[in-house]
């Protein structure tokens, strides 16, 4: 049976992040990729422009039109701006049975632009984290849904990430790519295992989109059968293979993103 993921987000009209890099990702990974759009961004490399909100009852015809004709074994869930949005996908989630839910608590773009209504953030961690598999915050993120300062250390991040547990996810991977060091360290806490993953920190500007390519490489592994420590070991894998290659491909004037298909081309 062919693998299917779906993916949830808004889309980047620079092709780096959002849909675009979720799409590509599970292309890479042998997963087919269908897609829910939240919300339209004018961006680029350097930053976005422009956010135009998809109205929350279309999210909801879209959910309907692919959970009801296509076998759908994993969702990744991104950019979701708006209280009515969230409530929509929520409803689908329901609706349509799905449990390998990978929730990328998306609030602010690596431009800094802001990416979640501040009203929205309550809903976000009542709604759909409790329906979450696993989510997935970078360091900033979890502070935020945290309202904490940011983790410096990796107690910190344990202790942040086990404070996230508590909204309901069976599982967080905190993600240290915004730390510094020589590696970079993510840390899988569920609620009687913890998993340290490490890499070697990559030198590179051309990063945009790293967050969704993880969360979506992570949804794509869980489609193809694999639980969910080896979805995530192989998931970072993938990002810090793409990080590593990011520099053969010269896309925009800013930040640039990662390369999806450093395997190839």
């Amino acid at each position: 049976m062919t693998p299917i993921a779906v993916t949830i987000a808004g889309s980047d009209s620079s092709g780096g992040a959002g849909i675009q890099a979720d799409l590509k990702t599970f292309s890479a990974l042998g997963v087919y990729g269908a897609s829910v759009i939240t919300a339209l961004t004018a961006q680029n490399t350097k930053g976005v422009r422009a956010i135009h909100d998809v109205p929350a009852e279309f999210v909801g015809a879209q959910i309907d039109a692919v959970f009801s004709d296509l076998d759908v074994s994993a969702v990744k869930i991104g950019m979701v701006s708006q209280r009515g949005v969230i409530e929509a996908i929520a409803a689908g989630l329901a609706r349509w049975r799905q449990t390998k839910v990978v929730l990328d608590p998306v609030m602010v773009a690596r431009s800094g632009d802001e990416l979640l209504a501040p009203e929205a953030r309550e809903v976000l961690k009542r709604m759909l984290c409790p329906r979450a598999l696993v989510i997935t915050p970078n360091l900033p993120e979890a502070a935020a849904l945290l309202d904490a300062p940011i983790a410096r250390t990796e107690g910190e991040m344990r202790e942040q990430g086990e404070r996230l547990l508590a909204l309901g996810p069976q599982a967080v991977l905190v993600k240290g790519g915004h730390g510094s060091g020589a590696e970079s360290v993510d840390l899988l806490i569920e609620p009687k295992r913890f998993t340290r993953l490490v890499a070697d920190r990559i030198a590179t500007r051309n990063t945009h989109g790293t967050g969704c390519t993880l969360s979506s490489a992570i949804a794509a592994g869980l489609a193809k059968g694999l639980d969910l420590a080896e979805a995530v070991r192989t998931a970072k894998d993938y990002v810090t293979a793409a990080l590593a290659a990011a520099n053969r491909i010269e896309i925009g004037s800013g930040q640039g993103p990662v390369h999806h298909f450093h395997a190839t081309w």
